[in-house]
């Protein structure tokens, strides 16, 4: 469907909410992933994508507008108006750094050769009707224990030629011929899917010298955005869904830190311009900065009713809940296994497949953002976690704090 074909229907505001939200953050991944990785492929998924974002905004929108019968209805739904559009800006900012790589605006070729050598791919592959995994489920084909890569979204046609997407797939869904796989890893495991998928020769990326000397600097710098914008919108749903000014603090605290690191991303594409026998080559990277600038604005919004002390509408929270990577949050139990070692050592996110956005520490006054493999839990600290139902499970077990999440 086109957005200029949308018309009104009734639609579940809290699906189109839970959706809006998976595709904001699956545009966020593949945007940057299409600048890294100098795909053309996978920044036309973006544009397609960006496309379905529009779609269901304006569903959002006419189903809103239908349900305010009165001026309390407005007041409440208001804030969902807010997140709406908060996701829209998302989307339209990773569309306009895909398009930096669609409209060749301008970006160092050798932008992947400065990739850390530790840094995952993304890529797309078609399912091909001979492939091995056709017809198979994820759980049975292993694909992520066997070779450290995941089906991270699908795009699927039917037979009458409607598209639609597979978020965040899970180890029931099925591989159909002509799936298209977003598919993301070591290169070395990408190779083997990729091949095992499409029955084709894998031609990995060329890579050339570049001709900045500090572009690894540049790179770095790109990954830092997308890491911290990326964040930023997780907590800012984490706020909405837990009702946690604390939380929307540190979004803004975030959105500080994006732009002062587009600040001096700039400065230093002022000085490269000077190194460089072409400066125009280096303007993709100053629309990058400000689409990520965009994108850390837009989760600022999204927890803006939060900083306020305003109630959102409870559907927001329940979209949150509903989506297909749940966010949640959880106890530590003082005799748990996880108290008292670091996410690195007991390996949290391959046991469970939750990634920690946030740790909060029990005396309620401080929080570590970006916890990474030294983080130490400690017992009655809570943290915030994002993944799948399945794998909140796991984790709460390993906690002590077993809830349960239903399908």
């Amino acid at each position: 469907m086109k957005p200029e074909d949308v018309e009104y229907e009734p639609v579940s505001v809290k699906d189109v909410l839970a959706e809006m939200k998976d595709t904001a953050e699956l545009l966020i991944d593949l945007s940057f992933s299409a600048v890294l990785n100098e795909s053309d492929d996978i920044a036309r998924e973006v544009l397609e994508l960006e496309e379905r974002m529009d779609v269901l905004k304006l569903q959002g929108r006419m189903s809103l507008l239908m349900a305010a019968r009165s001026t309390e209805d407005a007041e409440q739904l208001s804030s969902v108006l807010g997140v709406v559009g908060a996701a829209e800006k998302i989307a339209n900012a990773a569309g306009d750094i895909a398009k930096v790589v669609m409209e060749d605006i301008g970006l160092p070729d050798a932008i992947r050769s400065a990739l850390p050598e530790a840094a995952e791919m993304l890529v797309r592959a078609t399912a091909a009707a001979d492939s091995d995994y056709t017809g198979r489920s994820l759980a049975d084909i292993n694909m992520e224990t066997e070779t450290g890569v995941r089906v991270i979204a699908i795009r699927r046609q039917s037979v009458t030629g409607k598209r639609r997407w597979i978020l965040n797939p899970n180890r029931e869904t099925t591989l159909q011929e002509n799936d298209v796989l977003l598919l993301r890893g070591p290169q070395a495991g990408i190779q083997t899917v990729f091949e095992t998928v499409t029955t084709s020769p894998y031609e990995p990326p060329e890579i050339r010298e570049s001709p900045i000397e500090d572009l690894e600097r540049a790179v770095d710098s790109i990954i830092l955005m997308k890491d911290m914008s990326e964040l930023a919108v997780d907590l800012a749903y984490g706020s909405v869904l837990f009702d946690s000014e604390d939380v929307a603090e540190e979004v803004k605290e975030l959105e500080a830190e994006v732009d002062a690191l587009k600040s001096r991303f700039e400065a230093w594409v002022l000085r490269a311009a000077g190194r460089v026998d072409d400066p125009v080559q280096l303007r993709g990277l100053v629309h990058i900065a400000s689409a990520t600038e965009v994108i850390s604005d837009a989760a600022l919004e999204i927890s803006e009713g939060v900083l306020r002390g305003i109630d959102a509408h409870p559907v927001v929270a329940a979209a949150v809940e509903e989506s297909d990577e749940i966010i949640v949050r959880l106890h530590v139990g003082p005799g748990c296994s996880l108290a008292n070692e670091t996410l690195g050592d007991r390996m949290v996110k391959t046991e469970t497949g939750m990634r920690v956005i946030a740790v909060r520490r029990a005396d309620g006054r401080e929080w570590v953002v970006q916890p990474g493999p030294t983080t130490e839990l400690k017992p009655d600290d809570v943290i915030i976690a994002k993944g799948t139902r399945a794998g909140a499970e796991r984790l709460g077990e390993l906690l002590n704090d077993p809830q349960t999440f239903d399908e």
